[in-house]
Order: structure tokens, then sequence, then C-alpha cells
């Protein structure tokens, strides 16, 4: 007879599909790390677990870092990147080739940035910021999840029931 696998005397479930976690596998998904049903490890990349290793004492206690959720400061690009860097290398009387020579790029990949064919990377944004004095980064807006609305429906709330997962092709 199979058991779920008991930590702390505390029944575990599958963060993504609230199913109960027989043999849990660890997964990386969309730069998370958890514990997943067999099911649901194929939506993220398989993580090598090492053996536990029993110490006679512990070096530092164990915070409850379930219940913390760490906000990280997003950034995007701003909607009119294109017509920005486009006046600013006319205002600096710089050609496309100067530009992209003195921010060490291509020259044909500032073309399309300029042509608004492709969004610059955070890292270059950062690096037209610091170059040449304009504001192309702008913090995203957080996305607000509104948690009564999930726990009138349940008791708890996964990850499941708030993200989309994209399914390999």
């Amino acid at each position: 007879m199979l058991l779920p696998l008991d930590f702390d005397n505390e029944e575990r479930n599958c963060p993504i599909c609230d199913g109960k976690i027989w043999k849990g596998k660890k997964v990386l998904i969309e730069g998370v790390k958890m514990t997943v049903c067999n099911s649901c490890a194929q939506y993220g990349k398989k993580l090598l677990t090492k053996p536990k290793s029993i110490s006679s004492h512990s070096t530092h206690p164990k915070s409850s870092s379930r219940n913390v959720i760490n906000k990280m400061e997003e950034v995007e690009i701003v909607p009119d990147y294109a017509k920005l860097i486009r006046n600013v290398r006319t205002l600096k009387k710089l050609n496309q080739d100067q530009f992209a020579q003195k921010l060490n790029e291509k020259p044909s990949l500032l073309r399309r940035i300029e042509a608004a064919k492709v969004k610059p990377t955070i890292k270059l944004a950062k690096k037209i910021e610091k170059v040449y004095n304009i504001t192309l980064l702008k913090k995203s807006d957080e996305i607000e999840v509104n948690t009564k609305k999930y726990m009138k429906k349940q008791t708890s709330s996964t990850l499941g029931d708030i993200a989309f997962i994209k399914k390999k092709k």
C-alpha cells in the first residue's frame, strides 16, 4: 500500500493540480523549484536531487520559507522605445552605424529595433539608457491575485489555479 510522503505529519498536495503527492519529483517550472506529482512533472525541467546527508547538529534553524513570497522587481520596455531611440540618435547627429559602434552592438540589430521589428533586451536597454541618458525601462505593474476569490471556492488555492501552463509542442 502506497502512502503519501510524510513531511512533518502534514499532507502534501501538488501545487499545480492539487493532487496527492505519492512520490514527488523536483522540477523547475518558470524559474520556480517545486516538488510536484508525477503527472505534473512533464510541465517543468527535471532537477537532479542529491541524497540528504544526516548531520549530528544543525547550523541554522529552518525558517518557514513556504509562507514567504519574495516580490521581485520587474521592468519592461516602454511601448515607444523605437521612437525614443531614433530621436536620441538624430539629436546626437549620429548615423545608425556610429550609434551601434558606441554601444558595441551590430548595426543591423539597432536598425531592426528602430523599425520596431525587434524589442531590445533588458540588458541592451540598460546599456542604451546609460550611454545616451534616456529612459527605456519602466517598472511593470505587479500581477495582483485576488486570493479571497479563490479562498471562497475551496479551502486552498494552488499554483495551477492561478498560472497558465504552456504545453511543449
